[in-house]
């Protein structure tokens, strides 16, 4: 479904549909669906900058990755078991790190992107509970490589779907940063804002 159908049938759901206004007006699916159909089309459009205006590149990445991710949720994934012992103000601080580090590799990640088929892979339990959280599966089709993607879905006290980890390649990025922020804990002596200091 292209993103014009898409808008319009959830206009159209929200105003025929009670209770879609103020509740649950996406499914896990269709929000990754759309966010990263948004998102390949503007790496499509702004690729070109990637090598003459590479700020402007990651900013047009950026713009869209927002829309559909909390990156306050990736932080306290990344964070896992030291979530607990941070300030809020130290887990907005790392969210903003991470939103900076996220997008460039996603960004540099899909750059290549060139109009490839974007398929999305059935459900691994179809029968789980509608609110629990959900890994939506997509695959990008073309040429001799397929690129894999995992989206961890998960609803916020609005009700929306956001995203707050991902696989890209067979790669777990919240459990690869978890293993860097665990490390910097241990040089540091446990000191968050040291780690923070040092993230790269």
């Amino acid at each position: 479904m292209n993103l014009l159908k898409k808008f319009l049938t959830v206009a159209v759901l929200s105003l025929t549909v009670p209770g879609l206004v103020s509740g649950q007006s996406m499914s896990a699916v269709e929000t990754a669906e759309l966010g990263v159909e948004t998102l390949l089309e503007r790496v499509a459009e702004s690729k070109d900058f990637f090598l003459t205006d590479r700020d402007r590149y990651f900013s047009e990445v950026e713009s869209v990755l927002v829309s559909f991710v909390d990156f306050t949720a990736v932080a306290e994934v990344v964070m896992n078991r030291y979530a607990g012992a941070a300030t809020e103000a130290q887990k907005q601080r790392f969210a903003d790190i991470l939103k900076s580090t996220l997008t460039r590799f996603y960004g540099a990640s899909l750059v290549s992107y060139n109009g490839e088929e974007l398929a999305f892979l059935p459900p691994a339990n179809p029968d789980a509970d509608p609110r629990a959280d959900t890994v939506v599966g997509m695959e990008l089709r073309g040429g001799d490589t397929n690129l894999r993607l995992q989206y961890q879905m998960f609803l916020n006290e609005n009700d929306e779907w956001k995203l707050k980890n991902l696989s890209l390649a067979g790669i777990n990025l919240g459990r690869q940063y978890f293993t860097q922020f665990s490390a910097l804990m241990n040089q540091h002596d446990d000191d968050i804002d040291a780690v923070l200091d040092n993230w790269q």
